[in-house]
């Protein structure tokens, strides 16, 4: 839905006034004719109108503003300091804290002024790569013993074109490296390489002034927080975009990573996520229509990528994707075939299972549910269909089937749910707690709503535990932060997305504006932002919580606390988290699967800290083949444990099978899963224990 904010639509334009650089003059002659236009200049200043009077935290537009929006442009145009010199960043200073200004007087020219000098040194870099690739792939010297930097993003600026020019050609050498070892000839390398430079040039003269415009003012935006942006007439009428981007057809959530397009998440039975070969924080390298040549999209802008992945439903897209569970300078790719369609209702429905575990001596059957998402048939339930289909109904016929099964206790899944209807998180709150507030809306006005269950009486009141990710989101952490602050459930598993703000899109006389003007909070008072909910008892994460998640995001607002709605009643919990936690560490601590996946963490994080690679091929595959022989040790032991066949060498798919995500096997076959049952069974054997004391 929509919220419209009144109309703020300014008639104001001011003159721009004369600003010049120095630099290349031929070069910024060829740029010269990108320039903002009337439209824009007052689009502008509607933004700057409609933060200042709505947007949820109201900080002002001042220096120290101004000096976020320049840290945060030159970043965006040049992450990992490949670009501009050091003179060209001593120029743009002088302007760090005038950002403010220049914006409020709707003067644009600043912005436009340092993305045409980005261009510029963007095309004198590609000219370079393309000289250096000229001489052959076949010519370059691996022999000798050098490095490349590839964490740059404290680097110091380079101090002139010669420093440029041996970074570069030492990326080109790099680039070069990395496909000879992913098992390319020279040939396919150069031809891979030379399109790609040339691809990236041709799109340079391609850029169009409302690209510089939303460039710059999005940066303004977003300055505020990761979801306040700016669309562009063209990018509104099509997509959402943000830090992140909703896909139609593939059922996936992107962003940009520097040079490459991130997975953020999978939509819940989207046909990405039926593929069973994408995961978050897999990087998306090439897109191929059907059967069509793959297009290398490596330096391509998200929205140019979305273009090429969205196509009618029933068409096949191709993914060339790097897996995130590569190591981290490993190039090696996968192609991955998606059929495009719509993600149906009843695909994401909430289904049952029943887990048989035994546990002292004692058969136990629990109740499994797994809620993809938060999910109401709006059309139907408008229409007044008795039989509309919605997350709360769904789960109360799943409980009711389960009670008669006579399970021992209930575990709710709620990994990897990105969330869905506000509504749906408190209704089914509602089937598990007497009566009383469930989420807590705040306002930019200070305003508190409460949304509340009027229904007295739980459906449910057996044991509960909840199971949650970090791809919980939204609606999940609603409904999750409810459990835990009426102690109704004990959440398991890892620390929740942390979206918590709640946006609205305002039409401008050029595009729109989401903005933030709301934000959830807890009936405990907590905010579910940024931090999200945290687990009573943590499972080790697969997914970086430094890649992925709300805390991930520049800028992303602070958690933070507002007066609670409901008293403190006493925890059931409490007295017993200390030996249930003892009790799963020591259960995990000899599960292959647990081990398997501490053990890669552990491995991973390290090889993350590494900040440079060694362009000698020698040494550089000396590297490789270590890594590898580590992570096949990792899954030889894993499978040692549970009585398979060792492998002889790593395969790709028995590398990315981790137990993340619910399959169609068996629940007791799902390590977390399983887990979680055995704790629900230890508190309620250590509960009735005290009990019966």
């Amino acid at each position: 839905m929509k919220h419209f904010l009144p109309s703020t639509a300014l008639a104001l334009m001011i003159g721009l006034g004369s600003l010049t650089l120095g630099g290349n003059a031929a070069a910024a002659n060829k740029w010269d004719s990108l320039q903002p236009d009337r439209d824009e200049v007052v689009a502008s200043l509607n933004i700057v109108e409609l933060l200042k009077r709505h947007h949820y935290s109201k900080p002002p537009l001042d220096d120290a503003r101004s000096v976020i929006i320049y840290d945060s442009y030159i970043k965006l145009l040049d992450p990992s300091r490949s670009y501009f010199t050091a003179a060209d960043i001593a120029e743009f200073d002088k302007w760090k804290t005038q950002f403010d200004d220049f914006l409020k007087s709707g003067n644009l020219e600043p912005g436009f002024t340092i993305y045409k000098r980005y261009l510029d040194r963007v095309k004198s870099r590609l000219d370079f790569a393309l000289a250096e690739l000229a001489k052959g792939a076949d010519k370059i010297d691996f022999t000798v013993k050098e490095d490349l930097l590839v964490d740059r993003k404290d680097a110091p600026w380079m101090k002139n074109q010669a420093e440029l020019d041996d970074l570069w050609r030492k990326r080109v050498k790099d680039e070069v490296l990395r496909q000879k070892i992913a098992g390319k000839d020279p040939k396919q390398i150069q031809e891979t390489l030379t399109k790609r430079y040339k691809n990236q040039l041709a799109r340079l003269d391609q850029t169009r002034a409302e690209d510089i415009f939303q460039a710059y003012i999005n940066t303004f935006a977003q300055s505020y927080d990761p979801h306040t942006n700016y669309l562009s007439p063209d990018n509104a009428e099509n997509f959402d975009i943000n830090m992140s981007l909703s896909l139609e057809g593939i059922g996936a959530v992107l962003q940009s990573d520097n040079d490459q397009v991130k997975i953020v998440r999978l939509v819940p039975a989207g046909p990405a996520a039926k593929t069973k070969q994408v995961a978050p924080a897999d990087k998306i390298i090439g897109v191929a229509q059907g059967n069509k040549e793959m297009v290398d999209v490596v330096g391509w802008r998200l929205d140019e990528v979305v273009k090429l992945i969205r196509g009618p439903k029933g068409s096949v897209v191709r993914l060339e994707v790097i897996p995130a569970s590569n190591a981290p300078n490993d190039q090696t790719s996968k192609i991955v075939s998606i059929t495009r369609e719509a993600v149906k209702l009843e695909e994401q429905a909430a289904k049952k299972s029943v887990l048989k575990l035994k546990q002292d001596g004692r058969d136990y059957k629990l109740g499994i549910i797994e809620i993809p998402a938060f999910y109401l048939d709006f059309k139907a339930y408008r229409a007044g269909d008795p039989d509309y289909k919605s997350t709360t109904r769904d789960v109360k016929k799943l409980l009711t089937e389960l009670q008669k099964e006579k399970v021992d206790g209930v575990v709710i899944d709620l990994r990897n749910n990105g969330g869905g209807s506000l509504q749906e998180a408190t209704e089914l709150t509602s089937l598990f707690i007497e009566k009383g507030p469930t989420v807590l809306v705040r306002n930019s006005d200070g305003r508190v709503d409460v949304l509340e269950d009027e229904n007295p009486g739980a459906f449910y009141k057996g044991p509960l535990a909840l199971l949650v990710n970090r791809l919980s989101a939204s609606a999940s952490e609603i409904f999750a932060g409810a459990m835990q602050d009426y102690h109704r459930a004990l959440i398991i598993g890892g620390q929740t997305f942390g979206k918590g703000t709640v946006q609205t899109i305002q039409p401008l006389n050029h595009g729109e504006l989401k903005l933030t003007l709301a934000k959830f909070y807890r009936v405990s008072g907590q905010s579910t932002q940024h931090q999200g909910v945290l687990p009573d008892i943590a499972y080790p994460s697969i997914i970086d919580t430094k890649e992925i998640g709300e805390s991930a995001l520049p800028e992303a607002m602070p958690w933070d606390t507002i007066r609670p709605v409901v008293k403190p009643a006493s925890d059931p919990f409490k007295p017993f988290l200390a030996q249930l936690k003892a009790q799963h560490e020591a259960r995990s601590d000899k599960d292959a699967e647990f081990v398997y996946i501490r053990d890669r963490l552990a491995l991973t994080q390290k090889l993350m800290n590494e900040k440079t690679v060694s362009l000698n091929e020698q040494q550089r595959r000396a590297r490789h083949d270590e890594i590898e022989a580590k992570q096949l040790a990792l899954e030889n032991i894993r499978r040692k444990a549970k009585g398979e066949e060792p492998l002889k060498e790593l395969k790709k798919e028995d590398e990315d099978a981790l137990p993340a995500e619910p399959d169609d096997t068996k629940p007791e076959d799902d390590a977390y899963l399983s887990e979680t049952g055995r704790i629900l069974l230890d508190y309620l054997s250590l509960s009735t224990s005290v009990a019966k004391h």
